[in-house]
C-alpha cells in the first residue's frame, strides 16, 4: 500500500498508531513466553540450638526406677547444659511422666503442656509391663510428631523414628531414633544398615522439602564404620574416618582430641575407637548445608549418683546454629 502523506495524512497516522499497539502487546508477551518463571527464594533465619542426648539404660541399669537419683541427674543436666532440645533412649514410660514433672518444676519448658513426646518401642519392655522407648523434650513448644517404623530386625523391640518440629518454626524438626545392635541379614541387607538408610532416607526426604532436622541418638554405629559413610559428608575425611559420601556432619567430629570422629560415648565396649579405649555411638548430626558457622559437641562423664553409675552411656552435648526457613 502506497500512501500519499500529502494528500491522506490520517490514514498515515492511524496505520502507525496500529502498528505502535502490536509491537508494545508483543513487547509485553515475550518476557511471559521466553523466559521461565523465577521462584521467590525462600526466607531464612538462623537458629542457635543447644542439643543434649542420653541413652539412659531406663530398664537395664536403673530398673526402671524414677527414685533413685536418675531423673534429678537428667532434670540438672538438661537445665545446667541451657539446652534447646533433649532427646531419650531406653526409657521407661513412669520415668518419662517424671522427667515431665521434674523440668515443669523447675520452669524449663516455656509450654509446660506441649514440651515433650514419646514414642514406645516395648509395650512391656520396663518392670511391671509397662511401656519402653524413646522421648523427644524441647524448651519451646513442639507441633504433632511423625512417629514411624523403622524395617524390623525379628525381635519383641521395634525401633523407631521420632520426630516433632517446633511450633513456632514448623521447618525445623528435632528428632531421635534407636537403631538395632542386629547385623543380621534380613532380606538382602544387614538390617542394622536397613534401619539406618530408612532413616536417612526420611531426612532427606524432608530436606527436598526445605525442612531442616537435627538428629540425635543411640547410632549403635562408630563414625569410622562403613555403614555410616553416606552419612557423613566428604568434607569429613581424616585417617579417623574417611570414605566419606553423605551430607551430614555429627557435632563433635571437629574435636581436636579424634578429629573427624570425635569423643567416645561409652566408657566400654568392643572394638574401641580409633583414638583409644571406648567408642562413640551416641550422634547428634545436622545437614552440612543448613549449617551455619561453627559447631561444637561434647561428652560427660557418666555420673554415679544413681546408686551406682546412672548408665552405661555418657550424656552428649552439642551446639549449633542452623538456617531454617520461615
Amino acid at each position: 500500500m502506497i500512501v500519499n502523506l500529502s494528500r491522506d495524512t490520517g490514514v498515515f497516522m492511524r496505520i502507525l498508531r496500529a502498528l505502535v499497539t502490536v509491537a508494545v502487546t508483543v513487547a509485553g508477551l515475550l518476557p511471559a513466553v521466553l523466559l521461565p518463571a523465577t521462584a521467590a527464594s525462600a526466607a531464612t533465619v538462623n537458629q542457635t540450638l543447644h542439643v543434649w542426648t542420653w541413652n539412659v539404660a531406663g530398664q537395664k541399669l536403673n530398673g526402671g526406677a524414677t527414685g533413685n537419683g536418675l531423673i534429678t541427674v537428667l532434670g540438672n543436666s538438661i537445665r545446667n547444659r541451657g539446652t534447646d532440645l533433649a532427646a531419650v533412649n531406653e526409657l521407661c514410660w513412669s520415668q518419662y511422666k517424671a522427667i515431665q514433672k521434674n523440668l515443669r518444676d523447675s520452669g524449663w519448658p516455656q509450654d509446660v503442656e506441649n514440651f515433650s513426646r514419646f514414642e514406645a518401642t516395648n509395650a512391656t519392655g520396663c518392670s511391671g509391663g509397662e511401656q519402653y522407648g524413646i522421648a523427644l523434650f524441647s524448651r519451646a513448644p513442639m507441633g504433632t510428631a511423625n512417629r514411624i517404623t523403622l524395617p524390623d530386625d525379628g525381635r519383641v523391640e521395634k525401633r523407631k523414628l521420632l520426630c516433632a518440629p517446633l511450633s513456632a518454626r514448623p521447618h525445623l524438626r528435632f528428632c531421635t531414633t534407636h537403631i538395632t545392635t542386629l547385623d543380621t541379614t534380613i532380606n538382602g541387607a544387614p538390617i542394622n544398615v536397613q534401619q539406618l538408610n530408612a532413616v536417612r532416607a526420611q531426612l532427606e526426604a524432608w530436606n527436598a522439602a526445605g525442612d531442616t532436622v537435627v538428629i540425635a541418638g543411640d547410632f549403635n554405629a562408630q563414625p569410622n564404620y562403613v555403614r555410616l559413610d553416606n552419612w557423613y559428608a566428604p568434607s569429613v575425611s581424616t585417617p579417623n574416618n574417611a570414605g566419606n559420601t553423605g551430607a551430614y556432619r555429627e557435632l563433635d567430629d571437629t574435636d581436636s582430641r579424634c578429629v573427624g570422629y570425635g569423643e567416645n560415648t561409652q566408657d566400654a565396649g568392643t572394638p574401641a575407637g580409633p583414638c583409644g579405649p571406648g567408642k562413640k555411638i551416641d550422634l547428634i548430626f545436622a545437614r552440612e548445608n543448613r549449617i551455619v558457622g561453627t559447631y561444637d559437641g561434647d561428652s560427660l562423664s557418666i555420673s554415679t549418683d544413681c546408686g551406682g553409675p546412672c548408665s552405661d552411656h555418657r550424656i552428649v552435648i552439642g551446639t549449633v546454629t542452623v538456617a531454617v526457613t520461615t
